[in-house]
C-alpha cells in the first residue's frame, strides 16, 4: 500500500472515531430534542453543533405524536388479525372439504369399478356355463344318434357274416333251414331308416362386442368440477333488485375464476336465496346454460323488500346479497315495447308469427359502434342503425364472413351487398336497384366462396348472382329455375346450395349454374318445407336447413336424403318461433337464430340443445343471417334493429 493511501485510512478512520464519540457523548447526554430533519433524538449540544441549522423541537412534543401515529397503525394492521383468520378457516375448510371429496371421489370409483368388476366376472361365469349347457345338449343329441349309428352299423356287419357264412360252408339243409330267416332279416336292415344326417351342428362361438364396451368404458365416468369463485363471478339483469308480483322474473349469473377468467363449463353449485324481512323465503330455480352462465328463475308472490343473496359454493356472488323490490304490475307504467305484437314473416310473405316481445333499449338507436359492453354478456360490437348511407341498413337479412377477416351483409331493401372488416370496419359495398345481371333485387342470402367471389340470393330477381372479392359482377346462375331463393351455402365440392322460399325446396348447382339436383317441396313431412329460410353446410358436407313455418330444423345429406331433424314450435329450450339463420361451427354444434323468440341456441351436432349465446346487454329483435367470423365470433344480423352485432361465442 502507498503512503497515501495509509494517509487517507487514518484520516477516514480519525473521522470515524470521532462519530462514534460524538455519539457516545450524545447518549450519555440527556436527550431532549428532536430533528425533524433527521428525524432523530438528541441532546443540548447537538442543536448548537450538526444540526444548529435544522429544525429541532422538544422531544416530548413530537413523542406522543409519533407513540399515537404508531398505535393507529398498530391498531389498522391489528384489526386484519381476525379477517385472516376468518380467510384462514375458510380456506382450511375449504381445503379439508376438497380432500373429503376426493377421498369420496376415489371411494366411489373403486366402488363403481368393484361392482363393474365383479359384474364382469358374473357375467364370464353366466356366458361359460351357458357354453357348457349348449355343448352338452347338442352332445347329448349327436351322442344319442351316434349309439343308434353304430348298432345298426353292428346288426348289419352281423347279419352279413352270418348269412356269409351259411352260404359258404352250410349244407343244403342248414341253408334252407335259415334261408327264410336270414331273408327276412337281411331285407329289414336293408329297408331300416337309419339316422343318417347329423341331428345337430358343430356351430358354437361366443361374439362379445367389445368396441362399444371400450369406448364406453374409455368415457366411463367424469369428474365434475369449476374453477368458478364467487368474488368474481358476477349477476346481471333487472330481477337483482327490480321484480313484478306474479312475473317470473330471471337473472344471469355469469363464473369466472380467480383471475376473472370467463369459466366455459357448467356444473357449478349455484343457490339462490330470496328472504323477507320476517323470514318468509322464497324458492328460486337455477338452470345450467352448460357454458358457464346460469338463469335463476323466481317469481315474487308478495310485494315488499326483499334480501336476494346468489351463493356460488356456498360463497357470495359479487355485490351479494342484493335489496330485491317486489312491487304490483298496476304500479308499472307499462311500455308499447312490453306489448305481444304481430309482425310480418321476414321472408316477405302473407303469413304471420307471432313476436316475443322485447324492451328495446336506448342504446338501439345508436349510430355509433360500441366497443366496451357495460353490461356482463357476450357482446363485442355492434354496427348500424336505420338508414341509406354507407355502414346503415335497412331490413338487413343475410351475412357471411371470409377466411381473409371481412364480414359481408346482405343489405335487402337497399338493395346492395357491404361489406366489413372483422372488427366492424366499413370497407365497400356494391350492388344497384335493377332487373339486369349485376343488378340487385331484395338481396337475401349472402356467402363467400372458397374463392373469395361474394355469391348473393337475389330473391326478386329469382336467381343467384356471383360476384368477384372487389364486388364486380360475373356471372348468374338458376334465372328459370328459381322462384324466391332465400339462404346460400358453399359445400366442400363448391357446389352452391340454395333455399328457395316460395318453391319451398333446395337446389344444388355446380358453379357454372349446372343444376346436380333439388329437393324438397311444400309440406309438413321430413322432406318438406314451409318457407324455408336459410342453409349451411357442416364438415361431413350435410346440408342443415331452417325451416320457418315448420319451427324446426332438418338436416340432410350431400344427396338430399334425410337424415334428422329437430326443433318444435314453444319459447323452451330446443324450441323456436319460425327459425332464421343458421350456422356450423369446427365442432359441428348448429347455431340457430330464432326469429320469432329474439335468440341465438346452439345444439351438438345431433340436434340436442346445448346453451343460448347470451344477447341481454343489446337484446335482438327478430334475429336472421348467421355466421362465424375468422377469429371465432358469431355475427348476426339484427334485422329488426337494423344493424349487426357480433357476439364471443364460447365452443
Amino acid at each position: 500500500m502507498t503512503q497515501h493511501c495509509w494517509q487517507q485510512a487514518l484520516i477516514s478512520t480519525a473521522l470515524l472515531l470521532s462519530s462514534v464519540n460524538n455519539l457516545v457523548l450524545c447518549y450519555a447526554q440527556v436527550m431532549e430534542f428532536y430533528c425533524e430533519s433527521c428525524e432523530t433524538a438528541m441532546c443540548l449540544e447537538c442543536t448548537e453543533g450538526e444540526h444548529r441549522e435544522h429544525v429541532t423541537v422538544p422531544l416530548r412534543d413530537v413523542l406522543e405524536q409519533h407513540k399515537s401515529a404508531l398505535k393507529n397503525q398498530l391498531d389498522t394492521v391489528r384489526n386484519r388479525l381476525p379477517q385472516l383468520t376468518a380467510a384462514i378457516e375458510l380456506v382450511n375448510e375449504i381445503s379439508k372439504q376438497l380432500a373429503e371429496r376426493k377421498n369420496e371421489a376415489v371411494t366411489e370409483i373403486s366402488d363403481t369399478f368393484d361392482d363393474l368388476e365383479k359384474a364382469l366376472h358374473q357375467r364370464k361365469t353366466a356366458l361359460i356355463t351357458e357354453v357348457e349347457n349348449i355343448c352338452s345338449t347338442k352332445q347329448k343329441v349327436l351322442q344319442a344318434q351316434l349309439t343308434s349309428l353304430l348298432q345298426g352299423k353292428e346288426n348289419i356287419q352281423s347279419s352279413c357274416n352270418f348269412t356269409e357264412q351259411a352260404l359258404s360252408h352250410g349244407s343244403a339243409t342248414e341253408v334252407l333251414l335259415v334261408q327264410k330267416q336270414m331273408s327276412e332279416r337281411v331285407s329289414a336292415l336293408a329297408r331300416h331308416n337309419f339316422p343318417e344326417q347329423p341331428h345337430e351342428n358343430g356351430h358354437l362361438e361366443c361374439q362379445v362386442e367389445t368396441d362399444g364396451l371400450r369406448r364406453s368404458i374409455q368415457n366411463l365416468g367424469v369428474l365434475i368440477t369449476t374453477g368458478a369463485v364467487g368474488h368474481t363471478s358476477v349477476a346481471t339483469g333487472e330481477g337483482l333488485r327490480h321484480a313484478l308480483v306474479g312475473q317470473h322474473t330471471t337473472v344471469t349469473v355469469t363464473t369466472k375464476d380467480k383471475d376473472g377468467e370467463l369459466v366455459k363449463t357448467g356444473n357449478a353449485a349455484l343457490r339462490a336465496e330470496i328472504i323477507s324481512a320476517d323470514g318468509v323465503c322464497t324458492e328460486a330455480e337455477v338452470v345450467d346454460n352448460k357454458n358457464g352462465t346460469y338463469e335463476v328463475g323466481y317469481t315474487m308472490r308478495s310485494e315488499g323488500e326483499y334480501s336476494f343473496s346468489l351463493l356460488l359454493y356456498e360463497q357470495p356472488v359479487r355485490g351479494s346479497p342484493y335489496r330485491l323490490r317486489a312491487v304490483k304490475p298496476s304500479d308499472v307504467l307499462q311500455s308499447p315495447d312490453d306489448v305481444k305484437r304481430r309482425v310480418k314473416s321476414p321472408s316477405g310473405g302473407g303469413g304471420h308469427v307471432r313476436q316475443k316481445a322485447v324492451r328495446r333499449p336506448s342504446s338501439m338507436y345508436s349510430t355509433t359502434k360500441k366497443k366496451e359492453n357495460p353490461i356482463e354478456d357476450e357482446l363485442i360490437y355492434r354496427v348500424g342503425t336505420r338508414g341509406r348511407d354507407k355502414g346503415e341498413f335497412t331490413n338487413l337479412q343475410g351475412i357471411s364472413t371470409s377466411s381473409n377477416g371481412r364480414i359481408v351483409v346482405a343489405d335487402s331493401n337497399n338493395q346492395c351487398i357491404q361489406v366489413f372488416s372483422n372488427d366492424g370496419q366499413f370497407k365497400m359495398r356494391f350492388g344497384v336497384r335493377g332487373r339486369s345481371p349485376g343488378q340487385l333485387q331484395r338481396p337475401t342470402g349472402v356467402t363467400v366462396d372458397m374463392n373469395g367471389d361474394i355469391i348473393v340470393a337475389d330473391y326478386d330477381n329469382r336467381w343467384i348472382s356471383i360476384f368477384s372479392s372487389d364486388g364486380k359482377f360475373k356471372n348468374k346462375i338458376g334465372a328459370g329455375r328459381l322462384m324466391g331463393p332465400k339462404g346460400v351455402a358453399v359445400d366442400k365440392n363448391g357446389h352452391i346450395i340454395t333455399v328457395d322460399n316460395k318453391a319451398c325446396c333446395v337446389f344444388i348447382f355446380q358453379s357454372n349454374g349446372k343444376l346436380v339436383t333439388k329437393f324438397g317441396a311444400r309440406g309438413t313431412s321430413d322432406r318438406h318445407f314451409a318457407g324455408p329460410h336459410f342453409v349451411a353446410v357442416n364438415n361431413k358436407n350435410e346440408i342443415v336447413v331452417t325451416d320457418f313455418h315448420n319451427h324446426s330444423v332438418k338436416v340432410y345429406n350431400a344427396d338430399g336424403e334425410f337424415l334428422f331433424k329437430f326443433g318444435s314450435h314453444g319459447e323452451g329450450n330446443g324450441q323456436f318461433n319460425a327459425p332464421t339463420g343458421v350456422a356450423v361451427d369446427s365442432n359441428g354444434n348448429i347455431i340457430v337464430a330464432d326469429w320469432g323468440n329474439s335468440r341465438i341456441q346452439v345444439f351438438d351436432s345431433s340436434g340436442s340443445f346445448l346453451s343460448y349465446i347470451n344477447t341481454s346487454a343489446d337484446p335482438l329483435y327478430g334475429p336472421q343471417g348467421l355466421a362465424l367470423t375468422s377469429d371465432g365470433h358469431v355475427a348476426v344480423a339484427d334485422s329488426g334493429n337494423h344493424c349487426f352485432k357480433v357476439y364471443r361465442y364460447l365452443q
